[in-house]
């Protein structure tokens, strides 16, 4: 079949679903001229995914891995095959990977509190938390926080532009400091999304005040993003979800702290109890979805990549702002877009409802969540729920009005998400596509 009658056959099925033609025809003129950028993120897939089939053969992972295990969970083959697996693919000495991690907030508690005692000082060098580590620090009070232990809290802010402030960093480590915590991505935070080599050249500016210092990296939404890892730039842990990246849209669930032996070990001690740290849990037969979802992590995060790099272009040459720019190098897979407005955030993200294989008949609408200052409003139709990895927007109904676009566990259903996004936009009537062609 010519490509052009692929394109009538694509352009057909748009329509049945939907997609006006002015629509289609917009979304098709923009991506392409994407291609060639595509190839690109196709062979940092490959090379992502040459590194963790190797970690896979380190580890000589076997069939008898994926069968699981209950009550104490002693001597699960899988679970430690897999940790092995994650250690050697961030080229980490010790990796704790487990799906009892309820979420990234949590493996960043235990991190947290596994490494922190009563009299340090914890210091963000990249501002302000993502909201619901708030509550976990003690910035909001709430029962059970790192404030009510006597752990104590400062910020450096980033700079202007959203670099590093390394003189600002250097001034501001003090005797009590123990942990330095970087986010690497950007949250809702209106900034840029830091690449793995800053976070280096911030790492060497903590160490050359105290090399004695843990560096603790915020990694959710970056997996297999970069050819590299923060722990392969001196990052003592880094720390993530597997409902995002590293998941692959296959993991029901649970969490990961990669990085030194010392720091995974007094983590899992909090994960747990003293005494039995990461020698009990069970994997209760999730082995088989946690290996094989890494496994398709750097593929699947690929075109997450791509269908935030569509939305971008989509987006700015409708005349909104977006961050990253259309241009700009990804550093994770999260692209905000600046609506101006709640009703721009709600059309939105109905649209990607719409474009979602679950509950595509469902209207998204703000609440309350847990964690959040702000009404937050989130759109995901995902075969595991609030896996951020499978096509999702959502943002908190505050100015300036950003939402933030994320995943698609293969690019047609990343392009068809967005596609479905402007179909929204349109008819709330919200842009003008005549206008902006």
């Amino acid at each position: 079949m010519k490509n052009e009658e692929l394109r009538d056959l694509r352009a057909l099925c748009a329509a049945e679903a939907g997609i006006d033609s002015d629509v289609f025809e917009f979304c098709e003129d923009v991506c392409s001229g994407l291609y060639e950028r595509f190839s690109r993120i196709d062979l940092l897939a490959e090379y992502n995914q040459t590194k963790v089939i190797q970690a896979f053969r380190s580890a000589n992972v076997s069939s008898a891995c994926l069968s699981g295990t209950t009550g104490y969970g002693y001597n699960d083959l899988g679970r430690d095959r897999l940790e092995e697996v994650y250690a050697a693919a961030f080229h980490a000495e010790a990796a704790l990977v487990r799906p009892l991690i309820a979420c990234g907030t949590h493996a960043l508690a235990i991190a947290l509190f596994g490494n922190l005692r009563p009299g340090d000082e914890l210091l963000s060098i990249t501002g302000k938390p993502y909201d619901t580590l708030e509550e976990v620090i003690g910035i909001r009070p709430s029962a059970g926080s790192l404030r009510e232990y006597g752990i104590t809290y400062r910020e450096v802010g980033l700079l202007p532009g959203g670099r590093f402030d390394h003189e600002g960093i250097r001034a501001a480590i003090r005797q009590e400091t123990r942990m330095v915590a970087i986010q690497r991505s950007k949250g809702y935070a209106d900034r840029r999304t830091l690449s793995v080599r800053e976070i280096g050249e911030a790492v060497r500016t903590v160490k050359s005040v105290r090399p004695d210092l843990i560096v603790m990296v915020d990694n959710c939404y970056g997996e297999f993003v970069e050819e590299i890892e923060p722990t392969d730039v001196g990052a003592d842990m880094i720390v993530g979800s597997l409902i995002k990246n590293p998941g692959g849209g296959l993991a029901p669930s649970g969490g990961y702290i990669c990085g030194k032996k010392e720091c995974v070990g007094r983590a899992a001690y909090r994960m747990t109890c003293p005494g039995l740290g990461a020698e009990i849990g069970p994997s209760l037969g999730l082995n088989t979805s946690l290996f094989e979802g890494f496994f398709l992590a750097p593929v699947v995060t690929a075109a997450a990549l791509k269908g935030a790099i569509f939305a971008a272009n989509i987006y700015e040459r409708l005349g909104f702002a977006v961050n990253p720019d259309s241009t700009e190098e990804r550093h994770d897979i999260i692209q905000a877009v600046t609506l101006g407005s709640a009703e721009g955030v709600e059309a939105f993200c109905r649209g990607i409802q719409r474009g979602a294989p679950v509950d595509s008949f469902v209207t998204p609408e703000p609440w309350d969540m847990p964690g959040y200052d702000d009404p937050v409003i989130m759109a995901a139709g995902a075969f595991v729920e609030g896996s951020s990895i499978e096509l999702s927007a959502d943002g908190p109904i505050r100015p300036p009005y950003n939402v933030y676009f994320q995943g698609g566990l293969t690019w047609p259903s990343a392009k068809f998400g967005v596609m479905m996004s402007l179909q929204s936009m349109k008819e709330a009537g919200l842009v003008n596509l005549h206008r902006a062609c």
